[in-house]
């Protein structure tokens, strides 16, 4: 196992800069996998973790494997801690957009990622490379990851604050055009996607006045896990599972988003298992999600409350336990998936109610 080529800044943003630009990376060491889906940390020395190893990768790891995601973090270089379980990543440090960009068909090509975590531009900035021409290389890089890899979901950040206070106006510019880049490719169809990160750090939480602290980075970490929690598939493989009924003991039907609508607050029934999309649901983490929808249980819901989908947010009421009992139960409120009344005819709503572990609220899959 290969250590990873390191880049030490010295403090003085210009020459850090000069420095940067001239790294010479070690060849890639054969990467980890575990299997999971494929996630492309991309960028610069923030990605890479200068000045902490591992950076944001470390936070993110912990919390997707805490949440039982199995992802396979992927990229030609590798560093990091013991605490992170995977090392790969695409962080280049003093690297630009347009050096990034001439490389990133291979390295999809190569990995081929299911999501792609975009933070690039600082070292624009930091070279006082043609600023002004940063956003239209970043919609151009953009559209190079979606060419190479048109089903991943990319998210791609604002970059976060730099101490010197020219360089952070420069760096304000550069993120105020980030959110018309996005919108125009998801307008287009594309499955891109805004991440404000700038937000996320404050000056105090830079080292050197560029990379973060510890600290920092994991802010970063939660940003990203945001992010990728409230875009149903980011987390799953391209064409993966198509889930599975949930069938219920009492009645022997399965649970059903009627006439598949997709609207948030469309309350699910129970119904003939057939096998259609709108009865297979995919435990994805914590969370159950059909139709590329959340279960969700409302915020503060009582029993008898309605269960409901709802476009995935990452919060605590659209996560759900898979008891041993076969009871399915929210995790914000304590309650148990229950069809109501113990009713077993179709179209039978499905609500949540105190756990009894009865009939009309154990399911198997």
């Amino acid at each position: 196992m290969r250590k990873p080529g390191r880049w030490l800044r010295v403090g003085a943003l210009t020459l850090a800069a000069v420095l940067g630009a001239a790294v010479v990376h070690a060849p890639a060491a054969a990467a980890e996998s575990n299997g999971g889906v494929r996630v492309m940390p991309l960028g610069d020395s923030i990605t890479e973790g200068t000045q902490v190893p591992g950076g944001y990768r470390i936070g993110l790891w912990q919390r997707l494997a805490a949440g039982g995601y199995r992802v396979d973090f992927v990229g030609s270089q590798y560093n990091g801690p013991s605490s992170l379980g995977d090392h790969d990543h695409e962080g280049h440090p003093g690297w630009r957009i347009d050096q990034i960009d001439a490389n990133i068909a291979g390295w999809v090509r190569n990995t081929t990622p299911r999501t792609v975590l975009l933070h690039i531009g600082t070292n624009d900035i930091l070279q006082n490379s043609n600023v002004s021409g940063a956003p239209g290389r970043l919609s151009a890089l953009i559209d190079h990851i979606i060419a190479a890899a048109p089903d991943a979901e990319i998210f791609v950040a604002t970059i976060i604050p730099l101490s010197n206070a020219g360089q952070e106006s420069a760096a304000r510019t550069f993120n105020a055009a980030v959110p018309g880049i996005v919108q125009s490719k998801a307008s287009a169809g594309k499955h891109v996607h805004l991440v404000d990160m700038h937000s996320v750090v404050s000056t105090s939480e830079l080292i050197d006045g560029i990379h973060p602290t510890a600290g920092g980075y994991d802010k970063m970490a939660a940003a990203w896990y945001a992010a990728l929690r409230s875009v149903p598939g980011s987390l799953q493989p391209t064409g993966g599972s198509t889930g599975t009924a949930l069938i219920g003991a009492a009645s022997g039907r399965c649970l059903d988003v009627p006439g598949s609508n997709t609207a948030n607050g469309t309350q699910p029934i129970i119904w003939d298992c057939n096998g259609n999309a709108n009865q297979r649901w995919t435990a994805t983490g914590a969370t159950l999600q059909s139709l590329g929808k959340c279960l969700d249980a409302p915020i503060g819901a009582a029993a008898g409350a309605k269960v409901q989908i709802w476009d995935c947010n990452g919060g605590s009421n659209q996560q759900w336990s898979l008891n041993a009992n076969g009871t399915v139960s929210s995790v914000s409120s304590g309650l148990c998936l229950d069809v109501a009344g113990a009713g077993t005819a179709n179209n039978t709503r499905v609500q949540l109610w105190t756990c009894t572990a009865a009939g009309n609220q154990r399911w198997s899959r």
